[in-house]
C-alpha cells in the first residue's frame, strides 16, 4: 500500500512504498493503477526517462505548458538527490513557493507532482539515476524553464554543472509574464 506525505504545497506528494528484501537484492512497487485510482492520482504516464548524473549536477528548473502539461513521478534508483518544485500555479495560495526534499535510492521515498509545477534537481552522489514519469508527451513547442538560482532558492553547490540549456532559461520574475496560463 503507498503511503502519501502532504508537502506544503499543494499538488506535491511524497509516496512511499514497501521495499522488500530477500537473498537476491530487494523489490520495489511505484506504480499500480488500482492504487493511485483509490487516491484519486492520475496513473496515464505517457512517456519515461531517466539520467545519470555527476555530483554537483542541476537539472531544471523544467515544466510543459498546456495543452502538454503534465503530473510527473520522480524517483531514484541509484544515489541521492536534492530535488526541487516551484509553484508556477498563479491561482494557488503557494504561487512563488517551492518546496525541496532529498531523495535516495535506497530509500522507499519518490515524488508526485501536480502540472503547474516546475521540477529540478541537484545530484548529490556521483552515477545518481533518476527516474522520471510524465502524463504527456514531450513537447518543443511547450517545453519551458525558470533559471535555477532566480527564486531564492539556496542549491548549496559551489560550482554547479549547468546545461547550456537551464542556464539560459528566464529567471522568475520573467517568467511569471510568460506563464500565466497557468
Amino acid at each position: 500500500m503507498i503511503e502519501i506525505q502532504k508537502t506544503p504545497i499543494d499538488g506535491i506528494l511524497i509516496l512511499s512504498n514497501q521495499i522488500f528484501y530477500d537473498d537476491r537484492g530487494s523489490f520495489k512497487k511505484l506504480l499500480s493503477k488500482d492504487m493511485f485510482d483509490d487516491l484519486s492520482l492520475e496513473s496515464c504516464f505517457m512517456e519515461m526517462y531517466y539520467s545519470v548524473n555527476k555530483k554537483n549536477v542541476i537539472r531544471g528548473m523544467h515544466f510543459q505548458t498546456p495543452p502538454f502539461d503534465h503530473v510527473k513521478m520522480v524517483y531514484v534508483i541509484n544515489g541521492v538527490i536534492l530535488d526541487v518544485c516551484l509553484d508556477l500555479r498563479h491561482n494557488s495560495k503557494t504561487f512563488g513557493n517551492y518546496f525541496s526534499c532529498t531523495i535516495s535510492g535506497n530509500d522507499s521515498n519518490y515524488l508526485y507532482i501536480s502540472k503547474g509545477i516546475a521540477h529540478g534537481f541537484a545530484s548529490l552522489a556521483d552515477n545518481t539515476i533518476v527516474h522520471y514519469a510524465q502524463t504527456s508527451c514531450y513537447s518543443k513547442e511547450h517545453d519551458q524553464g525558470v533559471k535555477y538560482d532566480s527564486f531564492g532558492f539556496d542549491w548549496n553547490i559551489t560550482n554547479p554543472i549547468i546545461s547550456q540549456r537551464d542556464s539560459a532559461f528566464p529567471g522568475f520574475a520573467d517568467s511569471i509574464k510568460r506563464i500565466l496560463f497557468l
